[in-house]
């Protein structure tokens, strides 16, 4: 038995299961720290008292220290959301469990997950990209999620932007990077409109895909993953958002990439994220909790 827990912009997702069988979901809204941690402890207290609970995984937003050799570990660094800076999630996970914690970005979690079990089943190579309340890149190579001292941002990079789009972005820290020109809440503050109020035809559209498929372009030239998985809120409800930005992607190319690549959704859905974290804490077991 593991328990996970995804930490995303809106909503944190807790999820009890034997393996990869999902045995009880529950969501709870994100908060500051103090209260979303203190309903998630709840959860947990609860099914680690009902449960042979063997591992925790985390999967949250970032960015947070995922270098496990560093003394922040699993803390929250310069995040733009409101009373989560400074917080040691993974030491009050473990001093109140004593349970090994296995944590990384909420995305390199849902990529690896795809590895596991969803569309990039059987690959070393691929990519997750999610699009929602922010912007974020999970890149898996030779197998392991690809980080340095940190995990990558790559959502907060600049791309060059359709003809005609132009403001200053939405990012609080970078302006018109990826994140503060495609994401949710800069999507409706360049709009004026909420996500569901946007039909297919209104031209942002154009505007975020040039900038996703700029994106991923440069995900396929550093990284040649064999899939990238395009997921998230954003995406989730206009599949055909997601072949809009595979046919720009090879247009921009231009038969360049070195290898094929397929660009697609996230075979796991929704559930991507969730079954993140679980994947996280099956590779901390798998890994002897060293």
């Amino acid at each position: 038995m593991i328990a996970g827990l995804e930490l995303g912009g809106t909503k944190c997702v807790a999820t009890l299961a034997e393996g990869r069988e999902v045995v009880e979901q529950r969501r709870v809204p994100t908060r500051d720290a103090a209260a979303t941690v203190g309903e998630l402890t709840a959860i947990l207290d609860e099914w680690v008292m009902a449960h042979r609970v063997e591992a925790i995984g985390v999967a949250a937003f970032g960015p947070i220290r995922t270098d496990r050799s560093a003394p922040d570990f699993g803390t929250f660094l310069a995040t733009p959301k409101p009373g989560w800076q400074g917080f040691a999630l993974a030491a009050h996970l473990e001093a109140r469990y004593g349970l090994p914690v296995g944590l990384d970005s909420d995305v390199n979690g849902a990529a690896l997950a795809e590895g596991r079990w969803g569309g990039a089943a059987g690959m070393a190579n691929h990519a997750y990209v999610t699009v929602g309340t922010g912007v974020g890149v999970g890149l898996v190579v030779g197998g392991r999620t690809l980080a340095g001292r940190a995990h990558s941002e790559m959502g907060h990079i600049f791309v060059d932007r359709a003809a005609g789009d132009e403001g200053p972005g939405n990012c609080p820290f970078h302006g018109a990077c990826v994140e503060g020109l495609i994401s949710g809440p800069a999507l409706a503050a360049r709009t004026g409109l909420a996500g569901e109020a946007l039909d297919e035809m209104h031209p942002i559209w154009n505007q975020f895909v040039h900038v996703l498929a700029r994106l991923v372009h440069t995900i396929v030239l550093t990284a040649a993953p064999e899939r990238v998985a395009l997921g998230g809120g954003v995406l989730a409800t206009r599949p055909g958002l997601v072949a809009r930005v595979d046919a720009a992607v090879r247009d921009g190319l231009a038969g360049y990439a070195q290898v094929p690549f397929t660009v697609g959704p996230p075979l796991l859905g929704d559930q991507a994220g969730p079954l993140g974290a679980l994947a996280l804490a099956l590779g901390r077991l798998e890994a002897g909790a060293a």
